[in-house]
């Protein structure tokens, strides 16, 4: 499903004119903090009715204000999921779960309650209470509720903001699973680097109420300078990968990219399975000879296609590796050692311990892609 946006809105003295098209199965809005990312999520919801602009979901049109149109919220059937999860604290999990089949007309209902149970592994949490309830449980309840109402369009507004490292440990894997499972198209507003590389397949980046840049995951995080700048050090290159086998002597997956093999810790996932991986720029070196006598066993031939100044003494440069780009964070000094140009052949080399449990996540089906 396609995503139209075209609006412009002022709010006291902030201004958020944006303009994006998407057709990914979850869009990330992405940027700091006042960027205007909740407030063109409430916009895409209902909640808030734009100054002037169009906004189209799967052909239908929502709003467009040269037409007169504004569809009432309560009529889009978009689910919204918050940064807090908002559950009714004297109604059981059950109970939650149920009102939010009651906006939606009995014909219209497509979403079976067994089915999201399941998908959201919340079964032994239906007689509890919020009060019981942890932060990652509530908000598997408050997406089951959601996903209730049979929406055509699912809205999650920095789901996990409120969770701390554990608890969004716990969630991430349930999203993924919506995400490859349902056929509901999601938006997804986040300011974490790692969570949009994980889970989106595209990103429409927001600065000052302005689109600064929209397309592919891979593409985007491969742009540091749309990264806030305390995010940086987690941009670099997002590849979809497949298991190729497993290595139980070393405790090691081969993963197959179209970078090269690639060796990463052992993955509890079967042969066949797709991965997504984020190689961080700063965890890439660079050698202009096949490396040899060295304890990093991911080297990746590649040739030099963009080369950038960094902050301070760094140099960002990107490598082309059988049609996957790869970056690679280093010195100017170590750049003019090394004589690095562009068109130059070269190795990008990365350690395998580097791929931590955040840097890799149950990819996209392929038919996702795109």
């Amino acid at each position: 499903m396609t995503v139209v946006v075209d609006i412009s809105h002022r709010l006291g003295d902030f201004e958020v004119d944006a303009r994006f098209e998407s057709a990914g199965r979850l869009t990330a809005l992405f940027g700091p903090s006042g960027s205007g990312k909740t407030t063109l999520i409430n916009m895409i919801a209902g909640l808030i009715r734009p100054d002037k602009g169009r906004i189209e979901a799967d052909g239908r049109v929502l709003v467009d204000t040269d037409a007169g149109r504004f569809v009432p919220k309560h009529k889009r059937r978009i689910g919204m999921v918050f940064q807090d999860a908002r559950l009714f604290p004297h109604m059981s999990v059950a109970s939650n779960l149920r009102y939010g089949r009651w906006f939606t007309p009995t014909a219209e209902r497509y979403a079976d309650i067994s089915a999201v149970v399941d998908l959201l592994g919340i079964g032994p949490l239906l007689d509890r209470r919020p009060a019981k309830l942890s932060g990652g449980e509530k908000q598997r309840v408050a997406i089951g509720r959601a996903l209730l109402a049979s929406p055509k369009l699912l809205l999650m507004d920095e789901p996990l903001a409120s969770l701390d490292e554990a608890r969004k440990a716990e969630i991430l894997p349930y999203i993924e699973r919506l995400r490859d499972e349902t056929k509901i198209p999601i938006v997804y507003v986040s300011h974490s680097v790692s969570e949009v590389a994980r889970l989106a397949s595209n990103v429409v980046v927001l600065a000052q109420g302005k689109v600064a840049a929209c397309g592919p995951t891979g593409a985007i995080m491969q742009r540091l300078d749309l990264l806030p700048a305390e995010e940086r050090g987690e941009g670099g290159a997002v590849l979809d990968t497949a298991v190729l086998r497993h290595d139980d002597v070393f405790g090691m997956t081969v993963l197959g990219s179209v970078a090269g093999e690639i060796r990463v810790p052992l993955l509890a996932v079967p042969v066949g399975a797709p991965m997504r991986i984020r190689i961080r720029a700063r965890d890439v070196m660079i050698a202009t000879e096949q490396p040899t006598g060295l304890s990093a066993l991911n080297i990746l031939q590649g040739t030099i296609v963009t080369m950038a100044p960094g902050e301070g003494p760094a140099v960002e440069i990107g490598i082309d590796c059988h049609g996957a780009t790869v970056l690679a964070r280093i010195t100017e000094q170590s750049r003019q050692t090394l004589k690095l140009r562009l068109g130059r052949e070269v190795y990008a080399v990365v350690k395998t311990v580097s791929f931590d449990p955040a840097n890799m996540s149950a990819g996209l089906p392929v038919e996702a892609d795109g």
